[in-house]
């Protein structure tokens, strides 16, 4: 076994790779088995050594040593560790200076997942993600508990909160777990909770037999969970639902339904949730730390994997946050004055997002309602779509614009009620107030 040839076996198994993937891809590259140089025997025993080393210098050891070592290159680099009676270590946090900044501009939406156990010690893996500008995930912070106890959560909490100068989360979006939702008021008193669909739509179809293989239940729930226009339809969709499959007496769906402002989207479209509300936005953050790594995985394994993870996740935004600086995005319809100020203040992401808006704008229907001191309220509508109908409300003189469907609130760019109102009075530049998501 030359020295290259281990450095190059070590660099693969620290990038995840298994050592017969390793190995069957040395010998894809030298030609051969045969030509490889060594046996896979060799190749596995070395492996081995590679990963035992960590271990008998103590696997948590050689992770604060790391933490320490990353602190003295980076001089915002902030860890902590907790350790338990017998001096083990329980709790572990960290995150890196650019995690800081992350935060500072997009930590608003905080994601804490608790679902990952991919290591040895069965300690809960806790990372803290966010969306950035570009639609896509970004680490703030990492975490390992051994416990999902009040205590151990207030602990990761207070931690995390003195990790980024003291601001806490506008919204947090959890699982459904008793003893994170008991903490998080402690440490988080005005931070809005809030419940990730995913999980929920997974605890649902799992818990109830028959029921999870019944696609009416999963669209009837899916519904209430995303689909109603207004309290009223929720409502309505809600009860049925419990009629239909005999669930009103269910303990966990009278829980769920006394949450209902946790989770359902139709009552929860006054502030901004970067579209974790949605099964789908809520399923890829949650599976974000998709990390290759396994129950036999060591704390150091997951420590490198995960910086490499996390290396991977920012050259992807560098990636976009160039496209979006050196080039404007056109449009399959024709660049009217307002998609051009599209164009040129927000991301080509969010651009693609207002641009299936505007769409939708073109096709619609608008009739004038009334006029209340300067202020124009109109009816805006698709025909044959129900549940499209809103009455907008246009101020010319300072260019406002309010719609109830509250898509902006929400989500970050405007409906299409307010886009086709915009455009009719040709107005040529999105309003100041609605900037958000901007390439700069």
């Amino acid at each position: 076994m030359t020295e290259i040839k281990g450095q190059v076996i070590e660099a693969m198994q620290e990038s995840g790779l298994r050592p017969m993937e390793s190995f069957n891809y040395m010998s894809n590259e030298a030609g051969g088995e045969d030509a490889i140089g060594h046996t896979v025997k060799d190749h596995m025993n070395y492996c081995y050594k590679l990963k035992i080393k960590a271990i008998e210098a103590g696997d948590s050891q050689v992770v604060c040593d790391k933490l320490q070592e990353a602190y003295s290159e980076d001089a915002n680099f902030f860890f902590r560790v907790r350790l338990d009676a017998d001096g083990r270590v329980c709790n572990l946090f960290w995150r890196d200076s650019m995690m800081l900044e992350d935060y500072k501009i997009y930590g608003d939406v905080t994601v804490f997942d608790t679902t990952y156990r991919t290591n040895r010690y069965n300690l809960i893996c806790a990372p803290f993600v966010g969306i950035n500008n570009h639609w896509k995930n970004t680490m703030f912070a990492c975490s390992f508990i051994g416990d999902e106890t009040i205590e151990s959560f207030v602990w990761l909490f207070e931690t995390f909160k003195k990790a980024m100068g003291g601001k806490c989360p506008v919204s947090l979006f959890t699982d459904q777990d008793a003893a994170m939702a008991a903490a998080i008021p402690k440490v988080f008193p005005n931070t809005r909770h809030r419940l990730c669909l995913w999980h929920l739509i997974q605890n649902a179809v799992t818990r109830f037999g028959i029921l999870k293989s019944d696609d009416t239940f999963k669209a009837a729930f899916t519904k209430c969970l995303s689909g109603c226009i207004n309290e009223a339809q929720f409502e309505v969709c809600w009860d049925s639902m419990m009629t239909k499959y005999k669930l009103k007496n269910n303990s966990w769906f009278k829980r769920l339904y006394s949450l209902k402002h946790k989770w359902s989207t139709t009552l929860s479209k006054d502030f901004f949730s970067a579209r974790i509300l949605s099964s789908q936005r809520s399923e890829s953050t949650n599976h974000a730390v998709g990390f290759i790594a396994n129950k036999k995985t060591s704390l150091t394994e997951f420590y490198d994997i995960f910086q490499k993870t996390v290396k991977t996740w920012r050259r992807n935004e560098d990636f976009y946050e160039l496209n979006s600086t050196k080039s404007i995005p056109t449009s399959s319809y024709p660049m009217s004055a307002l998609l051009k100020h599209a164009a040129e203040v927000y991301t080509h992401t969010l651009f693609r997002d207002l641009e299936e808006e505007f769409k939708l704008a073109i096709g619609s229907q608008t009739k004038l309602l009334f006029i209340n001191g300067g202020k124009m309220v109109y009816q805006v509508y698709l025909e044959g779509r129900d549940g499209t109908t809103q009455a907008v409300t246009y101020d010319p003189t300072n260019q406002t614009i309010q719609c109830p469907c509250k898509n902006f609130e929400e989500l970050g760019w405007l409906c299409f009620h307010s886009l086709r109102i915009l455009h009719m009075h040709s107005v040529e530049k999105i309003p100041r107030a609605v900037h958000i998501f901007q390439v700069d």
